[in-house]
């Protein structure tokens, strides 16, 4: 099968790329599988093991520019008011804020994701851990802190609530994804001292502060899609203290972590973060989020859409009942 995968970013990812990770490691497993892949991304872009690395040209058809031998196209951004004449599928990575119709070939990321747009069909995204450093695990080591690892300028993912718990608790926090000036959303100055920011940090880097980490702190104040930030805190050893919202849920079962949307109940369960078995969490990741399981669920998908079977029975419809009552989600006390 020759599958091209569609995106608007640049591949690979330097430093963070959340879509950018998947669809890789999406196409590195399907290579080994036996399948061909191409891709179409953004300009600069360059991968080893595909076939045709494109550039979609918005002046043109979409239709004409892909190749004629591609079976099936796998969309994760959709160009506006385009025509396709082969079998597709489109991934949503994002969150959509008003009601509308999606298409019935649409693929969520989670479980709860599906439900909150109107959906049943979803894959779990994976990564190839092999492009990451080896994960050196041990229960025994003096970890000396937690993490926060996101875009700390976004309000919903909340740096702020990390810091707050983490004060509450007595434990340091290490902040990968800010600075403690910030000018992006106002100025902005953290003076707490238990916490240190290490702005955007490459793969190496990372890998060095999770693997010496106690874990995942990550109070998000809006409906995850997934989060890879997750699988990938936990790949290294490192249970996650969270909020329940969206994915989190779902991806943090109590082997491997806490979730509540108690600021006082996630500072409390810092202190008991040794309890949990961090080969236990490393595994978890590791068989359950690879690229080679998802690659396998979405060529389900892919023979399914071949055969001309839509991958919902009817309209997919996000309703405005199902959107966030509140423009952010909040957390107790």
């Amino acid at each position: 099968m020759h599958i091209l995968i569609v995106n608007d970013t640049k591949i690979p990812a330097i430093k963070y790329g959340g879509t950018e990770r998947v669809i890789w490691g999406l196409g590195k497993a399907l290579t080994q599988m036996g399948h061909t892949v191409s891709y179409m991304v953004a300009p600069g872009s360059s991968c080893p093991f595909a076939k045709q690395m494109l550039v979609y040209d918005k002046t043109k058809d979409f239709d004409i520019q892909v190749p004629k031998d591609v079976d099936v196209i796998h969309l994760n951004w959709m160009p506006q008011g385009i025509r396709i004449t082969k079998p597709y599928l489109v991934t949503l990575h994002g969150n959509i804020g008003h009601p509308c119709i999606l298409d019935t070939n649409t693929v969520f990321i989670s479980a709860d994701h599906a439900h909150r747009h109107g959906g049943e069909v979803f894959v779990y995204n994976g990564l190839d851990w092999d492009a990451y450093p080896t994960s050196s695990v041990n229960n025994h080591l003096a970890y000396k802190y937690f993490h926060f690892l996101a875009n700390a300028s976004w309000k919903v993912k909340n740096v702020r609530g990390a810091i707050k718990i983490t004060k509450a608790a007595g434990k340091r926090l290490e902040v990968l994804g800010g600075n403690r000036l910030n000018l992006n959303m106002g100025i902005r100055f953290t003076p707490d001292l238990h916490v240190r920011f290490r702005g955007q940090v490459d793969d190496v880097k990372k890998a060095a502060y999770l693997s010496k980490s106690q874990g995942l702190v990550f109070p998000v104040l809006w409906n995850e899609p997934f989060g890879l930030v997750i699988i990938e805190s936990l790949y290294f050893g490192c249970p996650v203290f969270a909020t329940p919202y969206g994915s989190l849920k779902e991806l943090v079962v109590p082997e491997v972590g806490v979730v509540s949307e108690s600021k006082s109940t996630l500072s409390k369960a810092l202190q008991h973060a040794g309890d949990f078995d961090r080969k236990k969490c490393h595994e978890y990741a590791r068989d359950k989020f690879n690229e080679r399981v998802m690659a396998a669920n979405y060529l389900g998908l892919y023979e399914k859409v071949l055969n001309g079977v839509p991958l919902h029975n009817k309209a997919v419809e996000v309703k405005a009942e199902n959107l966030p009552k509140r423009k952010y989600l909040e957390m107790l006390p």
